[in-house]
């Protein structure tokens, strides 16, 4: 682990660099899954995943961050400085969805075209609160949250277990704590392994199985990874990094399994994943240190942009979607494009980041958590 100058606390460097890893990935899934037919013949099929084993590390941080804070913070300030930390990109991931919106248009979104711009904007206006639309207002018609960037609804989850942390789960003992993750995740296993489609793909639309999905999907990682934060002792494990990359891409790639023949197998796959899997890597992850100048420097990079990326990477996955799919390109052509846009969201995501996060952020810390210390 690296030292911030800043804290007295160790930070978590490697973590950080993982996220990142893991934030490439889900931008690969959504890319290939523009190719697929159904969820069998998914490239990099378990990409989705990323999904739970961020909320595992969000986790994490928020109680490494915050249980030992609670005696000098108030709720109000917690909630400031998580507001500070997450808002800024959700209302520019939803104003790069409003400007990217039209030209999505064609014969996968018919329906675009003919929504007048008062409405786009009021839906994005909505979406910089970060409140989910009535499905009277879903203008593109996959009853996402946020239709002008679907992701967003990960945050709108990330935002529920952080008031549910910061109300009651952060006075919760550890015992306490382990009967609710295991309560948890019971409930995610028993989800995964019936689920019709074999998968714990979901969590997108306020409809209420999809709904149910998100929540479950929420409740185990988030606090397992809150627990291990509180439970984890520190050892040293040399070539972390590099062991948890590779650990974390091979679940992502993963094929399906069992076909269409067994799709349980496939779900049980998903919740072992989740529930055992994802917390060894953080676990790893926040035991390991990174010495090397190149290796700091790519885990710096790729904490960096992941936020950025994930955010707003999806109104271009939008506009590639339309593309494959109105003019039928098969992969093997389309791959350039694909690269292409992989490559423009990971620039512009560092752009997000310099010219527009980090200022935001430093303007909000300084005027509403300076402000209020000095007080």
């Amino acid at each position: 682990m690296q030292i911030n100058q800043v804290s007295t606390k160790p930070h978590y460097l490697i973590l950080d660099g993982l996220r990142g890893v893991a934030a490439v990935w889900v931008v690969a899934f959504h890319l290939f899954e523009a190719h697929a037919t159904n969820h069998l013949n998914l490239i990099l099929n378990h990409g989705y995943l990323a999904v739970d084993f961020f909320f595992v590390l969000s986790g994490f941080v928020i109680g490494y961050a915050y249980d030992d804070r609670w005696n000098k913070m108030s709720l109000k300030s917690f909630f400031k400085r998580r507001l500070i930390r997450l808002h800024p990109m959700i209302i520019l991931g939803m104003t790069v969805g409003a400007v990217c919106f039209y030209f999505q248009a064609g014969q996968e979104w018919q329906r675009i075209i003919d929504v007048p711009p008062w409405k786009m904007l009021l839906v994005m206006l909505i979406g910089f609160t970060l409140l989910p639309i009535p499905k009277s207002m879903d203008i593109r018609g996959w009853q996402e949250m946020y239709p002008l960037n679907g992701p967003a609804w990960t945050l709108f989850f990330e935002y529920i277990a952080n008031i549910l942390y910061a109300v009651f789960i952060r006075k919760f003992s550890n015992k306490v704590l382990g009967i609710l993750v295991v309560i948890a995740g019971a409930l995610l296993l028993h989800m995964a392994v019936t689920a019709p489609a074999g998968d714990v793909i979901g969590g997108w639309s306020l409809e209420s199985t999809q709904f149910r999905i998100g929540l479950t999907r929420l409740m185990y990682p988030f606090f397992a990874g809150l627990l291990l934060s509180r439970l984890m002792k520190p050892t040293g494990i040399k070539n972390a990094f590099l062991l948890c990359s590779i650990l974390i891409l091979i679940i992502l790639s993963m094929p399906r399994i069992g076909g269409s023949d067994y799709l349980w197998l496939n779900g049980l796959y998903d919740a072992l994943s989740i529930i055992a899997l994802f917390p060894l890597i953080v676990y790893l992850g926040a035991n390991g240190e990174v010495k090397q100048k190149f290796a700091t420097k790519l885990c710096k990079f790729l904490g960096d942009i992941s936020y950025p990326l994930y955010i707003t990477h999806y109104p271009f996955i939008y506009i590639y979607i339309a593309w494959v799919r109105d003019n039928d390109i098969p992969l093997k052509k389309a791959w350039p494009a694909g690269l292409f846009v992989l490559l423009v969201c990971i620039s512009l995501s560092y752009a997000y980041l310099k010219l527009y996060d980090e200022p935001v952020r430093k303007w909000l810390g300084k005027h509403l958590i300076l402000k209020e210390v000095k007080k």
